[in-house]
């Protein structure tokens, strides 16, 4: 028996010893230009890996599209490289066929060596930025310091010849999500629509936008792309008639932030809490479960908010798109009212990561997986004590009154195990969008990066699948708000916070 465990431990230890002398694939490609093209047999090679890695490692593969139609979507992208693709080419192909797994942790990156140099490449772009939901497109703003004859509010119906659900569709082929919610993407592209025209549609020279007038008649216009160097490079207009201005008077030069105050400033914009003690209520913002001191940021809260005596507190989560699943855990405690628990299954396919040689982070996936799981009848690797532990509310600073949550189709991940564990709890209200993270259970825990050998490409693979409570329903959906609000062509076009608003207007009903 002694001898058993020593030999195991030997067995363990050379193990290591591979693991870590043959490490990972290079993520570099020697004298790299940007986005340069790859030959077609190269790429063909790389997706055939990533297929093979993916199946044998993926523990959601098939979770909502079965086997057969997985095998054709790879095999379609495979036969349809017949010559050398662009980096962004590329990425797009592979892309399209993980989003079809319909898990939102499961994602392409492009190279190390494109990101390093894509800040030098950004320019130009597409001028607008564009508001979207559904098949609606609403201008938000533009990036040309001159503004834009398409003023903030303006419906957008076609750009260049092409109608709304196409761009749109074109975009959400590449953006991966959980299940069925398209909410994350309309909220992704929201964030910077320049960004995935170009990366769906390449550029034009010039843009014509059909557009809606305030009169709701169809109308035309043609823009350019916005570039900062172009616009320095433009003389300003004179108006040799007009007396030059008077000189402006000296402003006192603003006084340097101290380290403390910058790291104080950083901070509340990671989160913060403000009191409005006029109708007892607090707005908590919390950007994500990752960054911010959180718990000691969250004990502080509730401790105000109990020596205050606030009865409302709004919790926004709308930039939430998850982190730890401690810091997650920590806010549920304070709010909940019953014991509650991370997952009913937590499990993996496989104890160790096949084709390791390709997956980054391989060697520590398979430490933690033999730290924490236990191989169970079902043949998959399960995380016993997140399946049983349950975590106790709070018993200092808890908070008891009203809660209401503001959510999007950013709030995901971890940020989705938040509003999941509360709901329906009889203080609390869900108010907003339906979440881009999944109701019924996502892949948010041990996540590994696979490095393509040819493009280097870079794809996100969760290695656990996680069920949050089996008693829901797999129908794909994210957390559905009590209160359902989402954006409209006034909110935008006035710069009207409506699930802020909303809020407070619920807070006055329950008065």
């Amino acid at each position: 028996m002694i001898f058993s465990k020593v030999l195991k431990n030997r067995i363990a230890i050379f193990y290591l010893f591979i693991l870590l002398l043959t490490s990972c694939v290079s993520s570099h490609i020697p004298n790299y230009h940007f986005n340069q093209k790859t030959a077609a047999p190269q790429l063909r090679e790389d997706v055939v890996l990533l297929k093979k890695i993916l199946e044998a490692n993926h523990p959601s593969l098939y979770w909502f599209t079965p086997k057969d139609s997985m095998d054709y979507y790879f095999n379609n992208a495979i036969n349809s490289i017949n010559d050398s693709l662009s980096e962004t080419e590329f990425r797009n192909k592979v892309a399209s066929v993980i989003s079809k797994i319909r898990c939102g942790h499961t994602a392409v990156r492009f190279s190390k060596d494109y990101t390093k140099l894509l800040e030098k490449n950004r320019y130009p772009i597409f001028p607008l930025g564009i508001k979207t939901w559904e098949d609606t497109m609403v201008v938000s703003g533009s990036y040309s310091p001159k503004g834009s004859i398409l003023k903030r509010g303006t419906i957008i119906t076609s750009i260049n010849g092409r109608i709304n659900k196409q761009l749109l569709d074109s975009m959400f082929n590449i953006i991966s999500t959980d299940g069925y919610s398209n909410t994350y993407k309309s909220q992704v592209i929201s964030g910077n629509f320049p960004s995935w025209y170009k990366l769906a549609w390449g550029l034009d020279s010039t843009y014509q936008i059909t557009y809606l007038d305030s009169l709701g008649e169809l109308q035309s216009a043609t823009i350019s792309n916005y570039s900062p160097d172009t616009v320095k490079l433009k003389k300003p207009i004179t108006d040799s008639i007009k007396p030059k201005p008077a000189p402006k008077p000296v402003v006192a030069k603003t006084k340097k932030l101290t380290r403390k105050e910058r790291r104080q400033l950083r901070l509340s914009n990671l989160r913060s809490l403000s009191i409005d003690s006029s109708d007892n209520t607090a707005y908590m913002r919390v950007l994500n479960f990752t960054e911010g001191h959180l718990r000691k940021f969250f004990r502080k809260s509730f401790k105000k908010l109990e020596e205050t005596k606030t009865k409302n507190l709004i919790i926004d989560l709308r930039e939430n798109t998850g982190g730890y699943m401690s810091s997650s855990n920590l806010l549920t405690k304070y709010i909940i009212d019953k014991p509650f628990k991370n997952a009913d299954t937590l499990a993996a396919i496989t104890h160790s990561i096949k084709h390791a040689y390709y997956v980054r982070d391989a060697f520590k996936y398979w430490f933690l997986s033999h730290l924490v799981s236990r191989k169970k009848a079902d043949g998959r690797y399960h995380d016993i004590r997140a399946e049983k532990h349950y975590y106790q509310p709070k018993r200092n600073h808890h908070f008891t009154g009203k809660v209401y949550v503001l959510q999007s189709g950013y709030t995901y991940s971890a940020a989705t195990m938040f509003t999941s564990a509360i709901k329906g709890q009889g203080n609390v209200i869900i108010i907003g969008e339906e979440s881009g993270g999944g109701y019924y259970g996502n892949t948010a825990t041990y996540l590994s990066i696979i490095i393509l050998p040819n493009s280097k490409l870079r794809i996100i693979m969760p290695t656990y699948r996680m069920v949050m409570d089996a008693k829901r329903t797999k129908d794909g959906k994210g957390v559905q708000p009590d209160v359902p609000i989402r954006a409209s062509v006034e909110s935008i076009k006035k710069g009207i916070d409506i699930k802020l608003e909303k809020a407070k207007e619920e807070i006055l009903r329950y008065k």
